[in-house]
């Protein structure tokens, strides 16, 4: 259930009608506002009543929250919140410009797949900054469907992602694959990917949520909206409030492209909670003559942020070459996306 404390509530109450919460067996998660401070309270609400809670000091309303997904729901939070990507953090080292994401402001995050080698990485970041990308997106760690494919460079490869930031300014982005790795990852990275493959790791997601770190989490090949998002509520209801959500294609019968690209799911997931959704047309269409005409229709359904493959020369990419631009390529689809951006009165 929500409730909606007074304006003008002091501290004291707040904390006062939390208290009485927890006795009641409720979880309680505050969220601070200007006008108005809400808790939403996780738990069993047949134990009390509306009329019994209103009735506490400081308490302005009650109300239900009928999603199942109840701090990702936007029944909580009417309004698109806007989450950092970045930012301080006991290791990471701040960006010089904090990048908000799900304002008017379109982000794109944009890199190779994998990190292959030091020089690689750095070309790249210099690349996709100078054509407008906002932070830089490599796996360090990499899930690959055979053992014998490219694994990534692990720790190596997130010392590289560091001095690329360092020297561009560039957030970085990079995907964990299990809870032991979630403290080595956040110490170097300033957003923490969980991919498809990974959606419904519970201890991962769990890990997710007791870091004070910008979560990426990618919408599962296979799952429907409702278990996604009940995916993210893992990583919320942990207390880390700061969860983006990618829809990167969904695995169905076609076979002309590697996945069906829903792009259909970002105005859904958008009715139905307040977190950011971001496009990845990359891995949604796994072709890269593709790529650019689902990014440029991911802007107009109203994503709020983008992920793009780029890579100096695709064709020798150690990952995902077929759907990765080059520097060119990118280079272009930014400014085309420029004019679609302003049609829908937001900017890149």
């Amino acid at each position: 259930m929500i409730v909606v404390l007074r304006h003008g509530c002091s501290k004291a109450e707040v904390q006062h009608v939390e208290k009485h919460l927890k006795e009641l067996g409720f979880e309680p998660h505050t969220l601070w506002g200007v006008e108005r401070t809400v808790i939403a309270a996780i738990g069993d609400d047949r134990v009390t009543t509306k009329e019994h809670l209103e009735s506490v000091p400081g308490v302005e309303r009650v109300m239900p929250i009928l999603a199942p997904y109840k701090l990702a729901s936007r029944e909580l939070i009417p309004r698109t919140s806007e989450m950092p990507l970045g930012g301080p953090g006991p290791e990471v080292k701040p960006v010089a410009n904090l990048v908000k994401i799900g304002g008017k402001k379109i982000a794109v995050i944009a890199g190779p797949c994998s990190v292959e080698d030091r020089g690689m990485i750095l070309e790249t970041a210099a690349a996709v900054k100078a054509a407008g990308a906002c932070a830089l997106r490599a796996g360090a760690f990499k899930p690959r469907t055979s053992p014998y494919q490219f694994q990534g460079l692990a720790e190596e490869g997130l010392e590289y992602l560091a001095e690329a930031r360092e020297q561009t300014g560039l957030p970085i982005v990079t995907e964990v694959l299990t809870p032991a790795d979630v403290p080595l990852v956040a110490k170097y990275a300033d957003c923490l990917q969980v991919g498809t493959r990974n959606m419904q790791n519970f201890l991962l997601l769990r890990a997710c949520g007791e870091i004070d770190r910008p979560i990426l989490l990618k919408r599962g090949m296979s799952a429907t909206i409702d278990e996604y998002l009940l995916a993210a509520e893992y990583i919320l209801s942990g207390g880390n409030k700061k969860v983006l959500l990618c829809e990167r294609g969904i695995r169905t019968f076609e076979q002309y492209v590697r996945n069906t690209f829903a792009l259909a799911a970002i105005p859904a997931l958008q009715e139905k909670t307040h977190l950011p959704v971001l496009a990845d047309p990359s891995h949604g269409t796994g072709v890269r003559r593709f790529v650019a005409p689902m990014a440029k229709a991911s802007v107009a359904c109203g994503a709020d942020g983008l992920l793009i493959e780029v890579h100096p020369d695709p064709e020798k990419a150690k990952t995902d070459g077929q759907q990765t631009l080059d520097f060119k390529e990118f280079a272009k689809l930014m400014q085309d996306m420029k004019a679609i951006a302003a049609a829908v009165d937001r900017s890149i």
